[in-house]
């Protein structure tokens, strides 16, 4: 019998942090990846899943209107 387990993921490579914001990787790129810290391994580019999740929360409208 095989056991899955789920192990919680820490960081996202671009394609998945963009997936996971819901938004197409272009977009990711030229408006999100800017502004978040980057881990560098190799030619491996990662964002820790907590920084997504500041930006989301730092760019969040209460209003529906865009941050200045």
């Amino acid at each position: 019998m095989s056991v899955e387990r789920q192990i919680p993921r820490f960081a996202l490579r671009a394609e998945e942090a963009a997936a996971a914001l819901g938004m197409s990787i272009d977009h990711f790129s030229k408006h999100v990846r800017p502004d978040l810290p980057v881990v560098y391994s190799g030619r491996l580019r990662i964002y820790s899943v907590e920084a997504l999740k500041r930006w989301l929360a730092e760019n969040e409208s209460q209003d529906g209107r865009r941050a200045a």
